[in-house]
């Protein structure tokens, strides 16, 4: 079997330039790594990085319209990709700082994982995309 690894994740956004930003202000996704635009197919995508390895690229598209769902886990009842999960060293202080700075909206709340030593919280990032925040000692 051939290695693989983890390139990027990929989500779809309304505002490229805001959740470009957004995203470089709140994890330090700062680094262009690609940027592309498909006239012909409406779309104009940026894969930023954290220079640590991590890609996310953003894919916007002129009309395009957010997922409605009744509560932040009902993705869990379609077959999709329903998270982000990104590790971070100092969970509060991430979990605070991104809803009390940079406008992340609270899903839940720091909490024990069901793994010895690991944190979790869930938050929103402005475009509403659920964002599962990790700390493991």
């Amino acid at each position: 079997m051939t290695a693989v690894r983890f390139h990027h994740i990929s989500l779809s956004v309304a505002d490229l330039s805001a959740q470009e930003a957004w995203y470089g202000d709140a994890f330090g996704f700062t680094r262009v790594e690609e940027r592309l635009e498909m006239p012909e197919a409406g779309l104009r995508t940026v894969v930023l990085a954290d220079g640590e390895g991590l890609r996310v690229e953003f894919v916007e598209r002129p009309g395009s319209s957010p997922a409605s769902y009744t509560d932040p886990f009902a993705a869990t009842a379609v077959q999709t990709f329903t998270h982000l999960a990104l590790q971070v060293p100092d969970l509060d202080a991430a979990f605070t700082r991104l809803t009390a700075e940079c406008g992340a909206t609270r899903v839940s709340s720091p909490g024990p994982g069901v793994s010895a030593g690991m944190r979790y919280a869930y938050v929103a990032d402005p475009e509403g995309n659920l964002l599962e925040l990790i700390e493991t000692s």
